[in-house]
């Protein structure tokens, strides 16, 4: 070979080397980026950016420091929600035996070890470890955006948003970190949903503005609502200490030219803490601080003797729940009025879950976009719908007078409240008042629970400019109302000897569905936010809004009034005539209440026989006691109403049971599921148990089908025809269309078909 032949040789070989060093390199590099660790409890990837809705582009730059945290999983996740369970059932002996957060972390917190292990891996990764907590569930820490890449496993993207003029960045994929402990969640991965207030809102000059508020142009102040709701001076909040959420800082000069014009001076010491770094100051231009400001005046008014009002103030959920979980002091009373949009609705129930096992109680903004319907989303309201927060709608209120009475009030049109958009389901303390609501959904969370004024009628100051009368409204001020209300609550019940009463949901929902509901609640009975509002509980204000000291009482009985409520779940049952149905009458006592309870029934129609299993309960005379309602098959077919008198210690309480007598089916059977609500990932599968439950003499054998499933998935029954219990099971492929779908399960046998479905989510 000539030596031009041999240097075209070199040259080949010379490239070839070059090429398959760069395959080589791009492998290694790609291989790095992607290595599989471990995925997470929640997810993390927006739906726009893996449905072709938005495309990338670009890359977040690799410089950038972000800050995130590290979330773990709570510890023993059955056990704590068995522990909730008891902590408010009035008849379990754990009942508010509330817990530190010592002992909280003790019980279910992660184990020192895997948080050593957590943190262990971030300063593995590069990442710099700038926040711990003593629950053991947040590690905060900052890193590059190439660390954060690589130490995740993801790509960090910038995106178009969809809807709104502006960029985002998010990852373009599930976070596997190589961590031996399973991470719950990782909070600051992406700025898709800017947290933003709840229900602030400006009139726009068609709503009628306060004509009785003692603020200027009768605008309200926060005192006219303590005046409205409370209407008597004993309780101020005294020892009490309330937390707000809030996403950005405050400019503590609005809050002192609003007291000044108002007349008034502020006793109540303000707290800003900074949950994570984020700056607690406001100063316009550039910064809002209306929401921030409404939010203290509204808890002020109603409890203006508080100990202490902290402002939590932080960028990411996690951090500014976590620190409400694990403050010393730990606030008994928190609001939030600012939604956002999480990527995963579960994201933070373990806060959540927390406030309740300490005794703390949130609650939320129900929104100011109407009713919660089926083409909004989540973001619009969440974490509204959540089941562990209080929610709170919006009403229309008129007062007898300047800083006077309560005198009347209706449904605010734009007030949130209706069905999970998120789809939590529905809590046991909801499903009485569901079952005698029309509009309610018998399977998934409702709102909002209570609400208070909301109308464009308040006294505002913010951002060092003029203050404005009548021009705001929202859910926002009622949110934070209600936590002053519950800082009065709590302020007699440590008078009686008491703790606080921490997640009120049950005991609302118990008074609600209880005798003395009239007197305790405003029932709101007119106006629609595209529900109508109707007697008792409803999709358009909840159960209503406070009526004064009654409420109080109900809640947190003095120590000289001792008594007892009762209520029924379910509070409507339908029965075929020949058959039977049973309520669960449950009597709590308050108080110091020690006296026999004894029950009886009446209303009942000719045929119906009704018998308690106990008929009564000894002293101190609380329990639960199964109401059996025995029907003839000669009963006339109609709806009734079964008033349960309970009499104890020379007091009489009563609830009332609807009972629906329905003619007899020859030969019928009934469908139902469980679990009724599925979340699978592509190229996986789920199994659900069909249960055929026969009814008057049925004996065939039923066919099941599922109609429904969306594209990539199938669903294969064992045995069917099943002649009892079936297996469902859910198969997902690889292309499988993600998201939530109702599948409808079809019982078909001879000329009866029954149908019952299941939530079925499929995630990437």
């Amino acid at each position: 070979m000539n030596g031009l032949g041999k240097s075209c040789v070199l040259a080949l070989l010379r490239g070839l080397y070059s090429l398959l060093c760069s395959a080589i390199l791009l492998f290694v590099v790609d291989g790095a980026t992607h290595a599989q660790g471990q995925a997470l409890f929640t997810r993390h990837v927006r739906e726009a950016t893996v449905n072709g809705q938005v495309k990338a582009i670009g890359k977040l730059s690799a410089t950038q420091t972000r800050r995130l945290v590290l979330a773990l999983p709570v510890r023993n996740q059955a056990a704590l929600d068995e522990f909730v369970k008891n902590l408010y059932d009035p008849t379990s002996p754990s009942y508010h035996q509330f817990l530190t957060v010592e002992q909280f972390t003790a019980a279910f917190g992660p184990s020192e070890e895997d948080y050593g292990e957590v943190i262990h891996f971030a300063e593995a990764n590069g990442l710099t470890v700038v926040g711990t907590s003593r629950n053991r569930l947040n590690v905060d820490v900052t890193g590059t955006v190439e660390m954060i890449e690589a130490a995740l496993h993801v790509n960090m993207k910038v995106y178009q948003h969809p809807t709104e003029d502006r960029t985002f960045f998010a990852p373009d994929r599930e976070p596997t970190p190589n961590v031996s402990v399973r991470l719950w969640h990782i909070s600051g991965l992406d700025n898709y949903s800017i947290p933003h207030p709840a229900g602030l809102h400006k009139n726009k000059g068609t709503n009628p503005t306060a004509t009785t508020g003692s603020g200027p142009s009768a605008s309200f102040l926060g005192s006219d609502m303590r005046a409205a709701y409370y209407g008597a001076t004993a309780l101020n909040g005294s020892g009490q200490t309330l937390g707000l959420l809030e996403y950005y800082g405050t400019d503590l000069t609005d809050l002192t030219t609003y007291f000044k014009n108002a007349g008034q001076t502020n006793h109540v010491p303000i707290t800003l803490d900074s949950t994570d770094g984020t700056s607690t100051s406001c100063i316009s231009p550039g910064c809002d601080d209306t929401e921030q400001t409404l939010d203290m005046t509204q808890a002020i008014g109603m409890a203006p003797g508080l100990s202490r009002l902290v402002m939590y103030v932080g960028s990411t959920d996690a951090a500014i729940f976590n620190a409400m979980a694990t403050a010393s002091p730990l606030n008994a009373q928190l609001s939030s009025s600012w939604t956002w949009s999480p990527a995963d609705p579960s994201t933070d129930n373990p806060y959540f879950e927390e406030f309740a096992a300490q005794g703390q109680n949130l609650f939320q903004a129900a929104g100011d976009n109407g009713k919660w319907t089926a083409t909004r989303t989540g973001s619009e309201i969440y974490p509204a719908d959540d089941v562990y927060v209080t929610t709170v709608g919006g009403t229309d209120l008129t007062t007898s007078s300047a800083g006077g009475a309560w005198s009347s009030e209706s449904t605010w049109v734009d007030g949130g409240g209706g069905i999970s958009p998120n789809r939590f389901a529905i809590p046991s303390w909801q499903t009485a008042a569901a079952n005698s609501c029309a509009s309610c959904s018998k399977t998934y969370r409702n709102g909002p629970d209570v609400s208070a004024n909301a109308n464009f009628t308040f006294y505002v100051c913010a951002d060092q400019t003029t203050c404005t009368a009548n021009e705001y409204g929202g859910t926002s001020f009622a949110a934070p109302m209600w936590a002053g209300y519950l800082a009065l609550i709590n302020q007699q019940s440590a008078a009686s000897g008491n703790g606080p009463l921490g997640f009120i949901n049950p005991a609302l929902y118990s008074i609600g569905g209880g005798s003395s509901y009239d007197s305790d609640f405003h029932d709101i009975t007119s106006g629609s936010n595209g529900y109508s509002a109707t007697a008792g509980y409803d999709l358009a204000s909840g159960w209503g809004s406070p009526n004064g000291t009654a409420l109080i009482n109900a809640l947190a009985p003095t120590s000289t009034s001792p008594s007892f409520s009762i209520s029924a779940s379910p509070s409507s049952v339908s029965v075929v005539r020949g058959s039977n149905g049973t309520s669960t009458i449950t009597v709590a006592t308050s108080g110091g209440f020690d006296s026999s309870v004894a029950l009886s029934a009446s209303g009942q129609p000719s045929g119906v026989t009704v018998s308690f299993n106990p008929a009564s309960f000894a002293a101190p005379g609380s329990g639960s006691s199964t109401m059996t309602m025995a029907v003839a098959s000669t009963t006339a077919t109609g709806t009734y109403s079964i008033v349960v008198t309970a009499i104890g210690g020379g007091t009489t309480h009563t609830t009332t049971v609807t009972l629906t007598v329905s003619a007899a089916v020859s030969g019928s059977f009934t469908l139902s599921a469980s679990p009724s609500s599925l979340s699978i990932t592509r190229s996986s599968s789920g199994k659900s148990t069909i249960t055929a439950t026969p009814a008057n003499g049925f004996t065939g054998s039923v066919t099941l089908s599922a109609s429904g499933l969306g594209t990539g998935v199938t669903a294969t029954f064992s045995p069917n025809p099943a002649t009892g219990i079936s297996t469902v099971t859910f198969t997902a492929s690889r292309t499988a269309t993600t998201g939530t779908r109702t599948v409808t399960i079809n019982g078909v046998s001879g000329s009866e078909t029954q149908t019952t479905t299941i939530s079925l989510r499929v995630r990437r």
